[in-house]
């Protein structure tokens, strides 16, 4: 038998067949599960157009499931010579699995195994930026009166708070979960029945795989629903980047924050290392690798622009590349993730930063504000309380009032959080696991 699909009476050239396969049975495995998935919808579908008897639908929706099983027991592998995920289920399903294919291509399979996997990947993923996001409130409310110096240009400035720290990376994550949800809509369309991207000549009924699968709607221009391919992979990698993108900067503050120049926080032991030559030192390498794995997954998106950027129209074997860089990168961001939570839920803060008097100058707006407040024009005051500073004449007021929404005294983390939940209301994530796990069902 031929171990591909498309092959015939032709010899493929070894070199050929290994610089063309590339890593595509590595890669596949990740995709296992969802083909599964998406060829029980398709061979449901056949049935109804009578391109399947209903026992031989029967016979194809009883071995994908054992299939399936065999995957999530981790007993599942692509056979040595076969040429990806599609062929090693197709030749497991025996004599009927030949009848499986009607309608559809490699094209439009791979494009919605791709699809099923990023729903599932997204679902992983806003469930984990949520439990951080819990935990940085948290540690917001617990920290809300520790007050610590804030940064412009590195220079001590005024006032910040822990409170503050910790929710505005809360805050930040609100906003990388808009972009979540965004890619989730791209994502959450159906491409299957677009064949190799000019439709089939059979009477597919795309609606009905739309609803099997549990997708918003389909992609209903063919053409355009194979252009989708590197373009949803693009816009997904964009989103993961920009919560990567959060998790840098904390790290990057962190890192510093831990630093005996600063001294502001001390990381659990549990995850510092240590020096072979210095027996004092206490590194945060969890942080500093978080920060560099973060920085590399920031730069997928542009990985993925350089790979299909000049492409016109149709589908091309470029795109086989992108799965090299788009698929472990949901691994490595939710590593990332889990790795940041339990840091955060971890780390000691120092209550006492501000008794030095190196930072009483950040107290200088404060006393400018108290003057103006006294009925000192606000230039007047400005101009008074730094000719005291250039004089050695300043001495702080280190009471601190501040009201405002989002200030230290008022934090609005309880408005924070009703925004993060209005947006995950929004993910349709019960309908897509009903459906799919209605297709599951023995």
């Amino acid at each position: 038998m031929a171990n591909k699909l498309w092959q015939k009476n032709i010899t493929v050239d070894k070199d050929i067949e290994r610089y063309t396969i590339g890593k595509d049975a590595e890669m596949d495995m990740y995709l296992a599960p969802f083909d599964v998935i998406g060829s029980m919808a398709h061979a449901t579908m056949l049935e109804t157009i009578g391109l399947l008897t209903t026992a031989e639908r029967d016979e194809l929706l009883s071995g994908l499931r054992k299939i399936y099983g065999q995957i999530e027991a981790g007993e599942f592998s692509i056979a040595e010579g076969v040429e990806d995920i599609h062929s090693e289920v197709e030749m497991r399903l025996g004599d009927v699995g030949k009848k499986l294919h009607s309608g559809r291509s490699r094209n439009d399979q791979v494009l919605l195994d791709l699809k099923l996997f990023t729903r599932y990947k997204i679902q992983e993923v806003v469930l984990a930026v949520k439990a951080l996001f819990d935990t940085l409130q948290a540690q917001s409310e617990r920290y809300k009166n520790v007050l610590m110096p804030g940064y412009t240009h590195l220079q001590i400035a005024m006032p910040s708070s822990f409170g503050l720290w910790f929710g505005a990376y809360a805050e930040s994550l609100l906003d990388d979960m808009q972009l979540l949800l965004s890619a989730y809509k791209v994502a959450n369309r159906n491409p299957l029945g677009s064949a190799a991207g000019y439709g089939s000549s059979f009477p597919l009924n795309r609606t009905m795989t739309t609803q099997l699968l549990g997708f918003d709607s389909m992609n209903y221009n063919v053409v355009y629903a194979q252009m989708g391919r590197g373009k949803t992979e693009r816009i997904v990698a964009q989103a993961v980047a920009s919560v990567a993108g959060t998790l840098s900067k904390l790290a990057f503050d962190s890192c510093m924050f831990t630093s005996q120049n600063f001294g502001f926080m001390k990381l659990d032991p549990k995850f510092t290392t240590g020096s072979s030559i210095m027996p004092h030192k206490k590194n945060p390498d969890v942080f500093e690798l978080t920060r560099a794995k973060c920085n590399r997954i920031q730069g997928i998106p542009n990985d993925i622009t350089l790979i299909v950027n000049n492409l016109p129209s149709g589908y091309f074997r470029d795109l086989q590349i992108i799965k090299e860089v788009y698929m472990p990168m949901f691994d490595e961001i939710l590593d990332c993730i889990g790795m940041v939570k339990s840091m955060m839920e971890q780390i000691t803060v120092n209550e006492n930063i501000l008794s030095d008097s190196k930072y009483d100058y950040i107290f200088s707006v404060e006393e400018v504000n108290r003057l103006t407040t006294e009925g000192m024009p606000f230039r007047d005051a400005y101009r008074k309380v730094g000719l005291d500073i250039e004089a050695g004449k300043f001495t702080p007021h280190k009471e601190i009032n501040h009201t405002h929404e989002g200030s230290i005294g008022n934090l609005c983390n309880k408005e924070i959080a009703a925004l993060m939940n209005s947006v995950l209301t929004q993910f349709p994530f019960d309908k897509v696991n009903a459906a799919e796990g209605k297709l599951l069902k023995s």
